[in-house]
């Protein structure tokens, strides 16, 4: 195997990391997959055109990454539920994933914001319309990056047949 096929191969395998990075949010999706076409452009002979591509690359990633957070933070601001509740279902998430993994996360996090509403608002009845929506936010969050990383895969493909 010549070295320009070994970094396709390794650059595309940080870009299929990258995608399934979404579904499992231990791993940094937006970051592997512009990683995986930085070290397709630095090391293969792909000539001006892999610059082309990792430009394009860069600002799909840093556009994504506005958009991921601004979006869902946008409708979260507008149903009232904190950044707190948020933080609280980031943390029992993450507990969640180590006791019991990638299902862990998503029953974490769940319980998390419904545990932070229920103490922030009183009631179990209201906590769990907050709840619903900071699920929505997160998967408004997943659904965009998931979106800008298969943009990015879909440039970097067109980017080997072309170059």
């Amino acid at each position: 195997m010549d070295t320009d096929s070994l970094v396709t191969l390794v650059a595309g395998l940080l870009i299929v990391a990258g995608i399934v990075g979404v579904l499992m949010p231990v791993l940094p999706a937006l970051p592997l997959c512009w990683g995986g076409v930085l070290l397709w452009a630095i090391f293969d002979d792909a000539g001006l055109g892999r610059w082309v591509v990792l430009g394009i690359a860069t600002a799909l990633t840093l556009i994504g990454t506005v958009i991921k957070y601004a979006w869902p933070g946008r409708n979260l601001k507008r149903t009232g539920v904190p950044n707190s509740t948020l933080l609280a279902g980031g943390v029992l998430g993450l507990v969640g994933f180590f006791v019991v993994p990638v299902v862990g996360l998503i029953g974490g996090f769940v319980l998390g914001v419904w545990l932070a509403e229920r103490l922030r608002l009183g009631d179990s009845r209201l906590a769990w319309p907050s709840t619903k929506d900071a699920l929505k936010a997160a998967g408004l969050a997943m659904l965009v990056e998931l979106g800008v990383g298969l943009a990015i895969a879909l440039t970097w493909v067109i980017g080997l047949a072309v170059v």
